[in-house]
C-alpha cells in the first residue's frame, strides 16, 4: 500500500469510526500527540494523512509499516507512563492538604472532646470566672491532651469505617440537624440574657468606611474561600459518591446557603454570649472558644448546663469537618492499594493520630502553614485540572447531570478564569498577609 493510499484510508476510516479515538492497547490516545510522535520518527507523510481527519485510527499504521507500529506503540507507553506519573504525583498535592488540615483538627478535636468531658462532669463550671484558672487549664490541654486525641482519632474511625453512606451520611443525618436545633436554643436564650443587646449592635452595626479598605474584602474572600471547603477536595470526593441525576448546580447552592446559615447562628450565640458575660468582643482564634467563652459561661445563669450543650454542638460539627477531611485520604489509599475500607481507614486514621500527638506543640504552624500554601495550591490545581486540562466539553457534561435544561452560558468562563485567579489571589494574599481565613 502506497503513503498516499494509506492517507487516503487513514482519512476514511477517521469518518466512519464516529469521532471514536482508538489507539494501541485499548488505549485513547489524541491525534496531536499522535502526529508530534509520528513527526519525530520521520514519518512525516502518515503524520500528514492523519491531520486530514478531526479523528485517528492508530492501528492502521500497521497497514502500512509494522515495524512503525511498535516503535509507536513503546512510544506512547512510555508516554502514559511519564504523564500518569506526573499526573498522580499532582493529584496528590491536594490529598496531601486534606491529611495536613484533618492532622491539625486532630489536635483540635483533642481539645474538644476534653472540653465536652469537663462541661459534663463539672470541672469546667468549678473553674468560676478565674481568668488565670481558665487561661492555665488550657495552656496545658493544648500541648498535652494525648488521650483525647486518641478519642477523637477512635470516634472518626467508629464512623469512617462504615462507609460514607453508612457511617459519615448516617452521622451527619443525626448531627447537623442536632447541631442546628442546639444551636438555636442557646440563641434564644442568649437573647434575653442583659447585655447581650451589645452583641447584635457589634454583628450589625456597619461602618461604611470599612467597605473602603481592601484588606475587609480579602479576609471576607479568604472567610468563605476555607468555611466553603473550596481549599479542600472533600466536595471531589463525595461527588464521586453521588449518583448521576443529582443536581450539583442545586446542592452547590444548599452548600453555600446552609453554610452561612451555620455561621450566623454561632456569630448570634457566641458574639452576644460574649457581650452578657462582659467579654471583649473583637477576641479571636483558640482562646476565644477555650478561654473567654468559658469565662462567660461559668458566670451567666444556668451557665452550666448551656457549656454542655455548646460544647456537644461545637463536637457534632467539628466531627463532621475531620470525617470529610480524612475521607480524601482514605479513599486515594483504596484506590491505589486496592484496600478495603477498614484497613485503609485504620492506617490513616492511626497515622493521623500519632503526628497529631507529636505536633501539639506547634500546632498553630502547622495550620497556617496548610491552610496559606498547601490548600490554596490544591485548590488550584483542582481547578486545572477540571476546566483547563480536562476542557470545557468535560466539564460541562459532568455539570449539566441532573439538570434539566443545561448551564448558562455563564459557568465556564467563571470556572475557568475567575475561580483559578481567585485561587491564585487566595494562595498570594496568603502568604502576604500571613492567612486570610
Amino acid at each position: 500500500m502506497s503513503a498516499a493510499a494509506a492517507a487516503r484510508e487513514c482519512s476514511l476510516a477517521a469518518i466512519k469510526i464516529d469521532h471514536t479515538v482508538v489507539g494501541f492497547v485499548n488505549e485513547p490516545v489524541c491525534r496531536p500527540c499522535v502526529v508530534l510522535v509520528l513527526a519525530e520518527l520521520k514519518a512525516d507523510k502518515v503524520a500528514a494523512a492523519f491531520r486530514t481527519g478531526k479523528n485517528i485510527h492508530v492501528s492502521l499504521i500497521a497497514l502500512i509499516d509494522p515495524a512503525l507500529s511498535r516503535k509507536l506503540a513503546l512510544t506512547f507507553r512510555a508516554r502514559n507512563a511519564c504523564e500518569l506519573f506526573i499526573g498522580e504525583g499532582i493529584g496528590l498535592i491536594p490529598v496531601i492538604g486534606s491529611m495536613a488540615l484533618a492532622i491539625g483538627y486532630t489536635v483540635v478535636m483533642g481539645w474538644i472532646f476534653k472540653y465536652t468531658f469537663i462541661s459534663i462532669t463539672g470541672d469546667m463550671h468549678a473553674m468560676g470566672q478565674d481568668m488565670a484558672s481558665i487561661g492555665g487549664h488550657f495552656d496545658v490541654v493544648a500541648v498535652n491532651n494525648v488521650p483525647c486525641i486518641i478519642v477523637a482519632i477512635l470516634a472518626s474511625f467508629a464512623i469512617m469505617a462504615l462507609g460514607v453512606s453508612g457511617g459519615i451520611e448516617k452521622a451527619n443525618k443525626i448531627m447537623m440537624p442536632a447541631l442546628f436545633v442546639l444551636f438555636v436554643v442557646l440563641g434564644v436564650y442568649i437573647a434575653f440574657l442583659p447585655g447581650s443587646g451589645a452583641g447584635y449592635k457589634y454583628i450589625f452595626t456597619l461602618d461604611p468606611k470599612g467597605l473602603l479598605n481592601p484588606l475587609v474584602w480579602i479576609f471576607a474572600f479568604g472567610q468563605a474561600f476555607f468555611s466553603l471547603s473550596v481549599a479542600g477536595n472533600g466536595s471531589v470526593i463525595y461527588g464521586s459518591y453521588l449518583p448521576k441525576n443529582e443536581n450539583i448546580v442545586t446542592s452547590a447552592r444548599n452548600v453555600a446557603v446552609f453554610d452561612t446559615l451555620a455561621a450566623l447562628l454561632a456569630a448570634f450565640v457566641i458574639i452576644p454570649a460574649m457581650a452578657a458575660g462582659g467579654a471583649p468582643l473583637e477576641k479571636g482564634g483558640p482562646g476565644l472558644m477555650f478561654v473567654w467563652l468559658v469565662n462567660v459561661l461559668n458566670g451567666m445563669p444556668g451557665g452550666r448546663i448551656i457549656g454542655v450543650i455548646f460544647f456537644i454542638c461545637v463536637l457534632f460539627a467539628g466531627l463532621s469537618s475531620i470525617i470529610n477531611l480524612y475521607e480524601a485520604p482514605v479513599a486515594t489509599l483504596q484506590d491505589n492499594l486496592k484496600l478495603k475500607r477498614v484497613p485503609a481507614t485504620a492506617i490513616i486514621l492511626a497515622v493521623g493520630g500519632i503526628v497529631a500527638i507529636f505536633i501539639q506543640k506547634i500546632t498553630s504552624e502547622w495550620m497556617d502553614v496548610v491552610s496559606i500554601y498547601i490548600c490554596p495550591l490544591g485548590a488550584l490545581l483542582a481547578g486545572v485540572m477540571f476546566f483547563w486540562v480536562a476542557g470545557k466539553d468535560f466539564a460541562l457534561k459532568e455539570v449539566n447531570h441532573g439538570l434539566q435544561s443545561p448551564i448558562g452560558g455563564w459557568f465556564y468562563p467563571l470556572a475557568k478564569y475567575v475561580y483559578c485567579i481567585l485561587c491564585v489571589i487566595a494562595l498570594v494574599a496568603g502568604a502576604a498577609l500571613g492567612g486570610i481565613g
